[in-house]
C-alpha cells in the first residue's frame, strides 16, 4: 500500500549488526566492519583497547556502471590507533561544535561540520575508566546510532538503557563517550563528553525504533511486587554460571515456530540483552533470521516477538515482549512528505486500548503545537493510521543535489518522530511506543533556469542562470573553442559570477562580449548580423564531485554590417581599381568580370593589400574586361568586379568601370597596302573573329583570337571600292558576317543563330590617298547570261502563346502573375501568335495542344486539347476556336489564332493528382500562295479527318512531326494554371 520510507544499512560481513542509516533508493549505505567478532555485555572484562570506530562519508561513484548516482556511504573500518594530541575534556555546553541535550530516552550529541568535515571520526563509549569502540555492529547492539548529512553534521544517539550507560535506578543515566577526529593536517583531536539525564516516564513496556536496531523493554517484579512477570513452576534445570551472566537464563523467539537461545548464542546473533534494576531489555538489530516482516494497516513493519526466562531469588520468571518498527508508510504527494504509521499495532495490542499521549518531533525531540503549526507540520489520525505530514523544504531537513545522467536533481531528507502512549483497557499496563523514521524524498528533476539579459546594442552577450543547492558549485564552461575554467573565462575578459540568494540557492551569471572568438556570427541578411554563442556549464556536486552539465544556447541580432565600397580610374591604358573593407573585414569573394580572383589573377594583376583595403591594376585589353564600343581612333572597354558573399551569394559591393582608350583600328600604307583590326564587342558576344571576312568573302583575316581579327590586303582586291574626289582617292571595304552562309559557320556551333533579330556585325574600313596623276581608262560592258534569283534557305520566325483574362483579348496574364488560378471548369482562354513578321502570305496553324502536370512537355499523364488542327472529339468539353480580325493591335489576323477550354485537373482513383496544369502546342507557318495537302488547308478544315486523340494517355512516344516544303513548325508552351476550390 505504502512506498518504502528507509532502507536499512547492513553489514554483510559483520552479521545484522552493522549502523546504518535510513534513507530512501537511490541512496546506499555500504560497511566494512569487525567480521564475526563478539561483542562483550555490560558486566564483561573484555576491552577491545587499541581499537577504534572509522567513520566517513564516502562516495561509491562508478561513472560507467551506475551513471553517476551518488552512493553516500556509512563506513566502519577497525584500525590501529596512534594518538598524537592530547585529549580535550569538553563539557555539555561547549561552544566548540558539540551539543548534547537529553531527548526522552535518548541522550542526543550533535557535530558541527566544521569538526567533521574532511575528517576521519571514531566514536568510544566511555565505561567508567574504560574507552571501547564502537563498531557498527556493537552500535546496534548496544543502543547507539549516528546520522550523518553529506556535508558533515553529524547526530550520535545513545539509548538510556545503553550497554555502557552508568544507570542509577532506572531514574539517572550518566552517558560518556569519547570523538576522536583524525585529520591529516592537525593529526589527532580528542573530545570528551558527559551527558545526564533524568527520565522517569517509563512505562509497562517501552519501545524504541531508530535507524539501526529495535529496543523493547518490560518492568519486572522483585520478589514482593505484582507485575507481568510469571513464575516458571516447572522442573527446568537452573542455569549454570555461564547461562547465567546477565540473570537471564534463555530466550525463546517466536518466527512463529519457537526458537531457543541462551544469552551467549543471542549475543552472538547481535542481539543485546539487560536486566537493571526494574527493567528487561531486548535490543535487535533489524533483519535478524528471528525478526518477521509483516503488513499492519496496509503498513510493511518488521516484528520481533521474544519471550525472556530471567532468574530471580525465588525461581525464574518470564517475559513476554514483542517490537514493531515501520519499515515503509510513506506517500509524497504534491510537495508534501505524509508518513502513516498504524493506529492499532496489532502485533503489540491484543484487545481494546486508549491512546493517552500523542506527539509528534523531529531528530528525536517533541515539538509543542505552535512549532508545529509555525513549520506547517500536522499530526492527525485517521480510523486506520496515524499520519504526520510535513511539507517539503522545512527547515528541519535538508536538501540534497544529485545527478543521475548527469541530469540535475534534488532530494530532500527529513528525520520526524512518533511517541506514542496507550493503555489496555481494563489493566494498568501501558505501552511508550517511539520511531525516529529518517525519510528521504525520491530524487526530483530541478530543470535549471535561464534567464538572458543580453541588450544587442551593447554587444555583450549576458545570462543568468539557475537556481541551485549550496552544493552545486560551477567548474568549467565548454564554449564553441574549447573548455575555459572559471578562472581561465575571467582571465580571458568575460565575467562570471556567483550570487547568492536569500533562500540558501545560488545562481551564477555569465557575461560574454560579441566580439569574443568564442561567438559564431552569421548574416542572415545583408547588413544583419546574428551572434550565437553555445555554451555547455559544466557542475560537480559536493561533496562526492558529482559532475553534470547544463547546456544553453543564446542568440542576438544587430543591423551592424558596414559593406565595402569601390572606386576606379582610368589612364591611357590602365584600369584602376580600389576596394575598401567593410566590418567584416575581406570575408567575401571577389569577381572581376565573370571569373573570381584567383592567386594567378592576382599576380597578373598587380593584386596589393594593407589590412584595410586592397588594389588592382587591369590593362584596358585584359581578358577579364569586355568591349563596348569600338570607333576609328577610340575603343571604349568596361570591367565589372563583384563582392560577392561567400555563404549567400549575395552582392556586397559593385563596380562597372568604363572608359574610353585609344585605339587604331586601320592603317592605310603608301604602298596600296590595308591594315584593319575587328573587335569583338559585347553586343556580338557569340562573334567568332575568325569567321569575319571583307566584302570579297575569300579574304580572311591574316591573325584572329577570341577578341581580335587582323586584316591586311590591298587597296585594289577583296572587294575593295574606290571613290574619285577632286584631290584624293577613297578606297573602303568593309569587315563582315554574311548570313547567307549555308552551312553556319559565322557563329560558335552549338549557339542558336538568332539572326536576324540580333544585331549584324558590320565596319567599315577606309583609306584615303591624295592624287597627284591622272590616267585615263576605257570601261566596256556585256549582258548578263542568266538573272540572279534567290536562293532558298532558313530563317527564324517566332511564335508565342499567351492566357488572356478574357473573351476580349485585350488583357493577357505576365509572366509575374503565373500561376494563374481559375475554378474548375472555368474557360482559359488562350491565343498564339506569330510575332515579328509583316509577310502577308504567311498563316500560322495550330496542329495540336495538350496538357500535362508538368511543365515539360513529353511528362506523362497528358490530355489531348486539340489535334490535327481541330478540337478533341473525345473531350466533352470541346476545345472552341474564335475568329480573329484585324483592330488596332491586330494587323494580319492569319498570323494569329485563338480558342478557348475549360480549367480541369488531372485524377486517379477519385484523387487529385496535381491542382495545376500546363498546356503546350505546335504550330505550323504556311505559305499562303503556295498552299500543300493536309493542315495548311487551313485550321480545322479536314472534313475527312480521323481523329488521332488519346484521352489521358500516357504519352511516352516522342510526337511526330509533319514537315512540308512550304510549312515551318514552332513549339510553344504556356503555365501553370492552379485549380481553386474557392
Amino acid at each position: 500500500m505504502f512506498e518504502s520510507g528507509r532502507v536499512q544499512c547492513r553489514d554483510k560481513t559483520a552479521g545484522d549488526g552493522a549502523v546504518g542509516q535510513s534513507v530512501t533508493s537511490p541512496q546506499s549505505c555500504s560497511v566494512v566492519g569487525c567480521a564475526g567478532c563478539s561483542v562483550p555485555s555490560a558486566n564483561s572484562d573484555w576491552i577491545p583497547t587499541g581499537f577504534f570506530l572509522f567513520v566517513w562519508l564516502q562516495s561509491d561513484y562508478n561513472m560507467a556502471r551506475f551513471g553517476n548516482i551518488l552512493l553516500w556511504s556509512l563506513m566502519a573500518a577497525v584500525i590501529l590507533s596512534v594518538d598524537t594530541r592530547p585529549n580535550m575534556k569538553l563539557n555539555t555546553q561547549s561552544s566548540s561544535g558539540l551539543r548534547s541535550d537529553c531527548v526522552g530516552n535518548l541522550m542526543r550529541l550533535s557535530l558541527d561540520k566544521a569538526l567533521a568535515v574532511g575528517n576521519e571520526l571514531e566514536v568510544q563509549a566511555v565505561n567508567g575508566t574504560q574507552h571501547i569502540v564502537l563498531t557498527p555492529r556493537s552500535a546496534a547492539q548496544c543502543g547507539y546510532s549516528m546520522e550523518s548529512d553529506p556535508w558533515g553534521n553529524t547526530r550520535i544517539y545513545s539509548s538510556l538503557l545503553g550497554c555502557y550507560v552508568d544507570n542509577k535506578g532506572d531514574r539517572i543515566f550518566n552517558v560518556g563517550l569519547r570523538l576522536r577526529i583524525y585529520s591529516s593536517q592537525s593529526g589527532v583531536v580528542s573530545h570528551d563528553v558527559a551527558q545526564t539525564c533524568s527520565y522517569t516516564q517509563w512505562a509497562s513496556k517501552a519501545i524504541l525504533c531508530d535507524r539501526n536496531y529495535m529496543e523493547v523493554s518490560g518492568f519486572i517484579a522483585d520478589a514482593g511486587a505484582k507485575g507481568p512477570a510469571q513464575d516458571v513452576k516447572e522442573g527446568n534445570n537452573l542455569p549454570d554460571a555461564s547461562g547465567a551472566a546477565h540473570g537471564i537464563w534463555k530466550l525463546t523467539f517466536y518466527t512463529p515456530e519457537p526458537v531457543a537461545m541462551v544469552p551467549r548464542e543471542a549475543e552472538q546473533a547481535g542481539y543485546g540483552l539487560m536486566l537493571t534494576s526494574t527493567r528487561l531489555v531486548v535490543r535487535s538489530p533489524y533483519n535478524t533470521a528471528e525478526a518477521t516482516s509483516e503488513e499492519v494497516g496496509g503498513v510493511p513493519m518488521e516484528v520481533i516477538r521474544v519471550s525472556a526466562y530471567y532468574q530471580t531469588p525465588h525461581g525464574l520468571n518470564v517475559v513476554n515482549m514483542a517490537a514493531a518498527c515501520p519499515t515503509g508508510g510513506v506517500l509524497f504527494i504534491n510537495d508534501v512528505i505524509s508518513w502513516h504509521v498504524p493506529r492499532r499495532m496489532t502485533p503489540l495490542v491484543d484487545g481494546s486500548f486508549e491512546v493517552l499521549e500523542l506527539h509528534m518531533g523531529i531528530n528525536g525531540k517533541r515539538l509543542d503545537r505552535s512549532q508545529m503549526v509555525t513549520r506547517g507540520y500536522t499530526l492527525s489520525t485517521t480510523h486506520q493510521h496515524i499520519v504526520i505530514e510535513i511539507p517539503v523544504g522545512s527547515p528541519d531537513g535538508h536538501f540534497k543535489s544529485h545527478a543521475p545522467d548527469y541530469q540535475y536533481h534534488i532530494t530532500y531528507s527529513v528525520e520526524p518522530m512518533l511517541e506514542v502512549l496507550w493503555r489496555t483497557t481494563g489493566t494498568q499496563d501501558d505501552t511508550r511506543y517511539k520511531v525516529l523514521f529518517p525519510i528521504t524524498t525520491p530524487l526530483m528533476p530541478q530543470l535549471p533556469h535561464f534567464q538572458e539579459n543580453t541588450v544587442p546594442e551593447a554587444r555583450v552577450f549576458t545570462v543568468v542562470l539557475g537556481t541551485f543547492l549550496h552544493d552545486v558549485v560551477l567548474k568549467n564552461i565548454t564554449f564553441s573553442t574549447g573548455v575555459l575554467t572559471v578562472e581561465e573565462g575571467n582571465a580571458r575578459g568575460f565575467t562570471i559570477q556567483e550570487h547568492r540568494y536569500k533562500n540558501g540557492t545560488k545562481g551564477y551569471s555569465l557575461s560574454v562580449p560579441f566580439d569574443s572568438d568564442v561567438v559564431l556570427k552569421k548574416n542572415p541578411e545583408l547588413l544583419v548580423t546574428t551572434y550565437f554563442l553555445p555554451l555547455a556549464f559544466g557542475f560537480v556536486i559536493l561533496p562526492e564531485e558529482t559532475p553534470f552539465a547544463h547546456k544553453v544556447e543564446l542568440q542576438a541580432s544587430l543591423k551592424d554590417v558596414v559593406l565595402p565600397t569601390t572606386t576606379g580610374t582610368c589612364d591611357q591604358k590602365h584600369f584602376y581599381i580600389t576596394v575598401k573593407y567593410g566590418s567584416q573585414g575581406n570575408n567575401f569573394q571577389a569577381m572581376v568580370g565573370y571569373r573570381h580572383l584567383n592567386p594567378e589573377m592576382a599576380e597578373e594583376y598587380k593584386f596589393q593589400e594593407n589590412g584595410t583595403h586592397f588594389s588592382l591594376v587591369l590593362p584596358y585589353d585584359a581578358a577579364d574586361t569586355a568591349f563596348e564600343l569600338m570607333k576609328t581612333d577610340s575603343l571604349r572597354a568596361r570591367v565589372d568586379l563583384l563582392l560577392l558573399d561567400h555563404i549567400n551569394n549575395w552582392v556586397l559591393a559593385d563596380l562597372y568601370l568604363s572608359c574610353t582608350f585609344p585605339f587604331t583600328t586601320t592603317t592605310c600604307y603608301p604602298n596600296g597596302t590595308m591594315t584593319a583590326t575587328a573587335v569583338k564587342v559585347q553586343s556580338v558576344a557569340q562573334l567568332v573573329p575568325s569567321r569575319l571576312t571583307l566584302k570579297d568573302q575569300s579574304c580572311k583575316p591574316v591573325f584572329s583570337d577570341d577578341r581580335f581579327a587582323l586584316f591586311s590586303f590591298s587597296v585594289d582586291s577583296c572587294g575593295t571600292t574606290r571613290t574619285f574626289f577632286d584631290h584624293y582617292i577613297l578606297y573602303e571595304n568593309e569587315i563582315g558576317l554574311y548570313y547567307n552562309d549555308k552551312k553556319g559557320l559565322y557563329y560558335n556551333r552549338g549557339v542558336a543563330n538568332t539572326s536576324p533579330i540580333d544585331p549584324p556585325y558590320r565596319q567599315t574600313i577606309s583609306c584615303y590617298y591624295v592624287v597627284n596623276e591622272t590616267q585615263t581608262f576605257a570601261v566596256g560592258s556585256k549582258q548578263r547570261l542568266y538573272e540572279p534569283k534567290a536562293d532558298i534557305s532558313s530563317g527564324q520566325l517566332m511564335v508565342q502563346i499567351r492566357l488572356a483574362q478574357d473573351s476580349s483579348y485585350q488583357l493577357f496574364y505576365q509572366a509575374e502573375d503565373y500561376p494563374v488560378v481559375k475554378y474548375l471548369r472555368q474557360p482559359l482562354y488562350f491565343e498564339v501568335e506569330l510575332i515579328e513578321s509583316t509577310d502577308p502570305n504567311l498563316e500560322l496553324i495550330v496542329e495540336k495542344c495538350w496538357a500535362t502536370l508538368d511543365e515539360d512537355r513529353t511528362s506523362v499523364p497528358s490530355w489531348d486539347i486539340i489535334v490535327d488542327g481541330c478540337e478533341n472529339p473525345d473531350d466533352i468539353y470541346l476545345t472552341v476556336f474564335h475568329p480573329v480580325v484585324s483592330d488596332s493591335r491586330v494587323l494580319f489576323p492569319s498570323h494569329i489564332k485563338r480558342f478557348s477550354m475549360n480549367m480541369f485537373t488531372f485524377t486517379k482513383d477519385q484523387a487529385v493528382l496535381k491542382d495545376e496544369i500546363y498546356v503546350h502546342c505546335d504550330a505550323v507557318i504556311c505559305d499562303t500562295t503556295s498552299r500543300a495537302d493536309g493542315l495548311c488547308r487551313g485550321q480545322c478544315v479536314q472534313p475527312t479527318r480521323q481523329s488521332n486523340a488519346r484521352p489521358y494517355e500516357q504519352k511516352g512516344a516522342k510526337r511526330t512531326r509533319r514537315g512540308t516544303n512550304s510549312t515551318r513548325q514552332r513549339q510553344i508552351s504556356s503555365g501553370p494554371v492552379e485549380l481553386t476550390s474557392g
